[in-house]
């Protein structure tokens, strides 16, 4: 890795980036890139339509245009193509649900050194006891999980089984893209009942209705039905510390037949676990955030792994987004 040349614009660059942050979550919040959509739009129209100060929407319509997140003609503001693709909510490809999230914990990390300085989180409040917010995290992991999952179902090979467990799986869309890739598949995602109307919903506009279910349950108070040919575990470990984690992996491979295959999918930090950047930046993420996530290294999960009685444990050639990785072995 090339070492960065530190200097004096350098640091003010990174120190400052949070402009530009702020200035993206105000944008989609106030639903700037919808209202334009596809049109020519002046300032004194988009405040209009977003009830706000005309002045404030026509500063913040410049900054956006500076950041080329839209384009400025004769007086008049439009989306580029980015632009709309992904941050109207009239476009399939929209992402605003997971930078929502973001603005959703921005606070929190506002308080980063108290939480380094006592080791405990600095969270308000938990997301998932706001609706707005729940909705935000559960469809910003759609927005995420949509871009990789397609790659994935290619990478976890489950061409040889009939009956997955995702577990934690959300709005289901892994277990939506496994089966689509595997025609032989059901599944079951197994989530908490808050979750279940976004799953429900997004598992039927993919009419997979019949083929996966949701299952309520807490993964980590409750034991798991069934048994299952493989078990799917993508970003739920690192919200808990590595006990509970061994915990939730010997849950999930006790719900598996003989032989039946458990992946891993997460954030994997290198064993000196000083990379790479966003994993590591990711755990600090889980400390102000959590009361006792964090990212984990491939040695430590293997571990994990490990210690539930799992064999054959392999990393995939895989690299999703953010350097995603996937741990996979059989029972």
């Amino acid at each position: 890795m090339n070492q960065v040349k530190i200097h004096p614009g350098y640091l003010m660059e990174m120190s400052g980036s949070f402009w530009k942050t702020c200035t993206l979550h105000a944008g989609v919040k106030l639903d700037v890139f919808t209202v334009i959509g596809r049109k020519k739009m002046s300032a004194d129209s988009v405040a209009d339509l977003t009830d706000t100060n005309e002045d404030g929407m026509t500063r913040l319509l410049d900054a956006l245009s500076s950041m080329q997140l839209l384009k400025k003609e004769d007086g008049l503001y439009s989306n580029v193509s980015g632009g709309f693709d992904f941050l109207s909510k009239d476009s399939p490809g929209y992402i605003g649900y997971m930078i929502m999230h973001h603005q959703d914990i921005f606070s929190h990390w506002g308080h980063l050194d108290e939480a380094v300085k006592s080791g405990k989180n600095v969270r308000e409040e938990p997301v998932w006891e706001d609706d707005r917010k729940r909705e935000n995290f559960l469809m910003g992991m759609f927005n995420i999980a949509s871009a990789v999952a397609p790659a994935v179902a290619d990478a976890f090979d489950l061409s040889n089984e009939t009956r997955l467990l995702d577990l934690g799986g959300g709005p289901g869309t892994y277990a939506i893209h496994f089966c689509r890739k595997n025609p032989q598949l059901n599944a079951v995602v197994y989530d908490l009942p808050g979750t279940k109307p976004f799953a429900e919903k997004t598992i039927e506009r993919f009419s997979m209705s019949d083929r996966i279910k949701f299952v309520e349950g807490d993964f980590v108070t409750d034991d798991i039905e069934g048994t299952y040919d493989a078990a799917w575990l993508s970003h739920i470990l690192h919200s808990s510390k590595l006990t509970q984690c061994i915990e939730i992996i010997r849950k999930a491979v006790s719900a598996l037949k003989p032989g039946g295959i458990i992946g891993i999918h997460e954030f994997i930090l290198k064993n000196r676990m000083d990379g790479p950047e966003f994993c590591a930046l990711f755990s600090l993420n889980m400390l102000v955030g959590t009361e006792s996530g964090r990212a984990y290294s491939e040695k430590q999960i293997v571990g994990m792994l490990d210690e539930c009685g799992v064999k054959n444990i392999e990393r995939i050639d895989f690299s999703g987004v953010n350097d995603s990785g996937i741990i996979c072995g059989r029972t």
